[in-house]
């Protein structure tokens, strides 16, 4: 299931200056906050099974970040940045992406002359 999701994250995602969750549902908010309350019970599920899979075999790092993906919290956007830049993770995932044919992830860069984020295109 890992694999499906990772294959389906699109190229560009950790670029994005801003995440836009639950655009498609946002006229629709007796729809919205029941599905809002639902995904981030999934993250929270699949962050503690990331978590369980560090001890096991599998591919713990990116469950946890799978689930980090589905959760809503403030500095998101930086932690899933700061968990994609490590080198293992980003050749796992890319790994998986390329056996189903799929691009490697855009992945931003560090700027360390001014602190930021800058987008590093591949």
């Amino acid at each position: 299931m890992i694999t499906i999701l990772v294959i389906h994250i699109p190229v560009d995602y950790f670029n994005r200056e801003k995440q836009n969750p639950g655009s498609c549902l946002g006229q629709y908010s007796l729809i919205r906050l029941p599905f809002q309350v639902l995904k981030n019970i999934i993250g929270i599920i699949f962050v503690l099974a990331g978590f369980a899979i560090l001890f096991l075999p599998g591919q713990g790092i990116i469950t946890i970040l799978i689930g980090i993906m589905m959760l809503n919290f403030p500095g998101k956007l930086a932690l899933e940045r700061r968990i994609i830049r490590q080198p293992n993770v980003l050749h796992a995932i890319n790994w998986m992406r390329a056996k189903a044919n799929n691009p490697a992830l855009q992945t931003p860069k560090l700027n360390l002359t001014t602190g930021g984020d800058s987008a590093e295109k591949d």
